[in-house]
């Protein structure tokens, strides 16, 4: 993609003089379903997980992976596609992604068993990190810095819209079809992000052509990125004092710490560290990890509380989301004018403490929690998350020369792929641990014999996902009281894992009021 030179980024119609494929707006159109296809991957199968499971037999460590397979290939890929894009052009990058995306969801939907479905969704997040930076550094290279803050705004919303909306687009297509369709549905997305690119993008023009690939520093990050993530997924199911997640731990550490000591030597490094002395992006990192944890988080454990302890049907559950989706769709498009007249600071400081309420709120849920009660968290929830999304975006990405417009997307998609495996994996094993440890107990309320610790280790997967193991030949009597005993488990770990999500948003706002308050402007570049 070139580096695009536009008069204004008005919309079409206010300058006639300008025609709509060579304006900025243009390459936003563009990339639209190609960036919501990838998003809507990564919560789609939220929903789908309880049809998957059934269908192939998996457990919830498996069905982990499905996710955690996904955001795998995503995160040990992303810097290393930031730069391809810089080094290569944003055009050819993304339209490789689009193609190569949706191939490997058709695999998927044909999968056998659960092990070639985990394989083929990493080769999905592999070629979705071709795609996302790209499309990001299509903007950054196409808008001007005084209206970035707009066209991360409308970006954010389809992130956030595409993100929330998986839930509800895969309830009725599981509903409807089957678990498959989740995936297939991409066939007919993908053609139109292909067809739109092809038409709208302008010709392929690399913005850093200059540059080598920084090979050492790719082996370097992407083995601290898989060995971390790996760690992540296998914790909850292994323990977190497993030697093999002690030594995932300490392989992500060393080869960390051996990637920012390398990356001072080339002249041409990976990532460019003087990135991260602005302030605002070093910060926006984090703030992106923060928001991640609770959004991904949050949708995979809410998805079996409405199914297994509300009892509703996947068409329900993606009715259920619609506020939060709502909200997400509508606020990050204000969200971003308000960018580009104030600055991301205060935006991101009161999406944070949105986003932090709707997570206190959805961490008291109960079994008969009203509809009003889960929906106005998920507003609070929504409207955080996507003020936040938007803010934090455009602190890491705006405050970056064009050039390295892609590694610094990167940047940014990476922390909130991490920050989507920290939360599904730390969550997870903060429920996993609540349920062992609250079960006898209910059970024992319940004038039920207490399982044994082999017992409960067989058991806690089921409960996890909102479900409880009834004994061969129980009556109805002792299959309500187990279900019972199984739900106020599930709920106790619930209600622990998202009260600490909602600290982590509480602390993050804090951390985001040192962020600069200072608008972008369309002025000199930073050189670094």
């Amino acid at each position: 993609m070139t580096t695009q030179t536009t008069k204004s980024s008005a919309p079409p119609g206010s300058e006639g003089r300008q025609r709509f494929t060579e304006s900025p707006w243009a390459t936003l159109v563009a990339i639209a379903f190609g960036v919501m296809m990838v998003a809507l991957d990564g919560t789609i199968v939220a929903v789908a997980n309880p049809a998957i499971g059934a269908s192939l037999g998996a457990s919830l460590a498996e069905l982990q992976w499905v996710t955690h397979g996904y955001l795998l290939g995503l995160a040990v890929f992303l810097i290393t596609a930031g730069k391809i894009g810089d080094r290569f052009g944003y055009r050819n990058t993304y339209l490789v992604g689009v193609v190569g995306f949706v191939l490997a969801s058709v695999a998927i939907a044909l999968s056998s068993g659960v092990v070639m479905l985990i394989a083929f969704r990493i080769v999905q997040g592999i070629f979705g990190a071709l795609l996302l930076p790209s499309a990001m550094g299509l903007l950054r290279s196409s808008f001007p810095p005084s209206k970035l803050g707009r066209a991360f705004g409308v970006f954010g919303s389809l992130i956030g819209a595409a993100t929330a909306g998986g839930p509800i687009l895969g309830g009725v297509l599981v509903g409807a079809f089957s678990w498959e369709a989740v995936f297939y549905i991409n066939v007919p997305v993908g053609a139109v992000a292909l067809g739109l690119g092809l038409w709208l993008l302008a010709a392929n023009k690399a913005t850093d052509a200059g540059s080598r690939m920084d090979v050492p520093g790719i082996v370097l990050v992407s083995v601290a990125i898989f060995a971390l993530v790996w760690a992540l997924v296998e914790a909850p199911s292994t323990g977190w004092a497993h030697p093999v997640t002690l030594v995932s731990l300490g392989a992500a550490v060393l080869f960390g710490v051996a990637f920012v000591l390398w990356e001072r030597r080339p002249e041409q490094p990976l990532i460019p560290l003087g990135l991260f002395a602005h302030p605002s992006v070093s910060i926006g990192v984090v703030l992106t990890v923060a928001m991640a944890l609770g959004l991904m988080g949050s949708l995979f454990f809410i998805t079996f509380y409405l199914q297994g302890v509300r009892g509703l049907s996947p068409a329900q559950t993606g009715l259920q989301l619609i506020s939060m989706t709502a909200m997400m769709a509508v606020t990050s498009p204000i969200a971003g004018r308000v960018l580009d007249r104030v600055g991301a600071k205060l935006p991101t400081t009161i999406g944070l403490l949105s986003a932090s309420a709707g997570m206190f709120l959805l961490s008291r849920l109960e079994a008969d929690t009203g509809v009003v009660y889960i929906s106005a968290a998920f507003v609070l929830l929504g409207v955080g998350l996507s003020l936040v999304m938007t803010g934090a975006t455009a602190a890491i990405i705006g405050n970056a020369p064009v050039r390295f417009a892609g590694v610094a997307s990167a940047v940014q998609q990476a922390a909130m792929q991490l920050g989507g495996s920290l939360g599904t994996a730390v969550l997870g094993a903060v429920m996993s641990a609540t349920i062992i440890s609250t079960l006898p107990g209910h059970y024992a309320a319940s004038g039920l014999a207490e399982p044994s610790s082999g017992e409960l280790a067989d058991m806690q997967s089921t409960v996890a996902q909102g479900g409880a193991v009834l004994p061969e030949g129980a009556d109805a009597g002792m299959a309500a009281a187990v279900t019972q005993a199984s739900n106020l488990a599930f709920l106790d770990g619930l209600h622990l894992a998202f009260g600490i999500a909602a600290v982590v948003m509480l602390a993050a706002a804090g951390l985001s009021l040192f962020m600069k308050a200072g608008k972008m402007t369309d002025g000199p570049a930073v050189h670094i």
